[in-house]
């Protein structure tokens, strides 16, 4: 079905008439009008109801109508994501957990920007599921994320470490994991494992969070303690604002990135390598 009917019909519901209707779309109203003969024709039954009073819906029109949005709402989606905007040779979707972006990836945008100045960028924040999905769908170019699920035509590249270290704003240190004020982080199952053998006594916190940066923010608005990458808080650790409890185990959380094994190299490869460059920089400044 051509969206051109349907977003005509749409204006027509929206207008209350076909003249009105085809001031909005800027056209006549016998264009209007063939345009609904033709839906009419390929639906099978009347749309409208056309009286002194104006166009009403048919109980058929009215049951259409959800179809006839979901339809223009679909390819306006569509476009919005395989487009390429005006001015720029290529597009490409980089998606990527929210703590990867927060002091790593948000810096290297900039940076991609100067180095391909006609690429545009849509950044997204995902799960791993949600990013593994899109990147099956191919809604997804390039993935970011710290536990990635092997996938046929996908790789899984290493692209590098963070440290979990557990910091407390309890500047003499006296806060341990399982006080009041521990947070827990979901940072995947191998943290879990490695904080469950660490701390065997551990039974759960008051507060957990599923992100970082929110467990973060309340820690420091409220006080308390909890494992972050040392990436995060290193400015907060700096200023005084926090401290690192250096009596407790550490824990290394493996960072990768995902992309189609089949993939644009011109386009794609100035890009990983840009990742690469700065996660090298990030790494060699920790």
């Amino acid at each position: 079905m051509d969206t051109e009917l349907a977003r005509t019909f749409l204006a027509i519901v929206a207008a209350g008439n076909f003249i009105n209707a085809a001031e909005r779309l800027h056209v006549t109203q016998s264009t209007v009008s063939a345009r609904i003969k033709v839906l009419e024709g390929q639906l099978g039954c009347s749309l409208f109801v056309r009286n002194k009073a104006g166009t009403t819906l048919t109980p058929e029109g009215r049951r259409f109508q959800k179809h006839a949005l979901a339809l223009t709402r679909t390819v306006e989606a569509a476009r919005h994501d395989v487009g390429v905007p005006r001015g720029y040779r290529a597009s490409l979707t980089i998606a990527a957990r929210i703590g990867l972006w927060e002091g790593f990836l948000l810096d290297w945008l900039p940076i991609i920007k100067r180095q391909a100045p006609d690429l545009a960028i849509r950044a997204e924040i995902g799960f791993e599921a949600d990013l593994m999905q899109g990147l099956i769908d191919g809604r997804i170019e390039i993935g970011a994320m710290y536990t990635p699920q092997a996938r046929p035509g996908l790789i899984v590249e290493p692209f590098f470490s963070e440290m979990l270290i557990l910091v407390t704003t309890d500047i003499e240190g006296q806060e341990a994991a399982g006080d009041d004020g521990y947070v827990t982080i979901d940072w995947g199952p191998e943290f879990h494992a490695n904080h469950a053998a660490s701390f065997p006594d551990f039974v759960g916190a008051a507060l957990s969070a599923n992100i970082g940066w929110l467990g973060l923010q309340h820690i420091l608005s409220q006080g308390g303690s909890g494992y972050f990458p040392e990436r995060l808080v290193r400015d907060h650790l700096a200023a005084g604002r926090m401290k690192k409890r250096d009596d407790a185990p550490e824990f290394t959380m493996p960072a990768y990135l995902v992309y189609p094994k089949i993939h644009d190299t011109a386009l794609f490869d100035p890009v990983l390598d840009s990742m690469r460059e700065t996660a090298q920089a990030k790494v060699r400044l920790a």
